[in-house]
């Protein structure tokens, strides 16, 4: 991709896996981007002894939902502004229905659902099993614009990206 040109679905995910590997917790737990279709990005967080909370009963820690919801819908706001800009969390209410279980991979999807001038509105869900979620999240990321974004910032993240493919 160039400068100046609409990434594709498939530009996106490529940065999005930048992205990811970037974060240290994220690439050492090996978060993968499945798909990016902008404003929806899906991903999965391979199962490992790591993310349990509560060894004798299998259950994974609820900062590791937390951290993927946070995770995706910040991937999310990403590919759904007019140019990449720096989102942090704003705040991020998460609902938690049945804990994450031993042995099994967790997905998770966020979709942006409003853009304003200063705040993106995200949605994220995750899952072991389809039909049966685990938590949602509603994350709301405020917009720095490009004045306080890094130099460079859309460069760096699609630099690179025939590395990822």
């Amino acid at each position: 991709m160039t400068i100046g040109q609409t990434p594709s679905d498939a530009d996106w995910r490529r940065a999005l896996t930048r992205f990811v590997t970037v974060i240290p917790h994220t690439r050492e737990l090996g978060l993968e981007v499945l798909t990016v279709t902008p404003p929806v990005v899906t991903m999965r967080l391979p199962w490992c002894a790591d993310l349990l909370g509560d060894s004798a009963r299998g259950l994974v820690h609820g900062g590791v939902l937390t951290m993927l919801l946070d995770t995706v819908c910040g991937s999310a706001v990403l590919c759904a502004l007019p140019a990449p800009e720096v989102c942090p969390t704003l705040d991020l209410r998460v609902d938690h229905y049945r804990p994450g279980v031993a042995g099994r991979d967790i997905f998770a999807e966020a979709r942006v659902l409003r853009v304003t001038a200063s705040v993106v509105f995200t949605e994220g869900t995750l899952w072991q099993e389809a039909g049966r979620p685990l938590a949602r999240g509603i994350g709301n990321f405020v917009r720095l614009g490009p004045r306080n974004t890094p130099q460079g910032f859309a460069e760096a993240l699609f630099a690179g990206e025939d590395d990822h493919a």
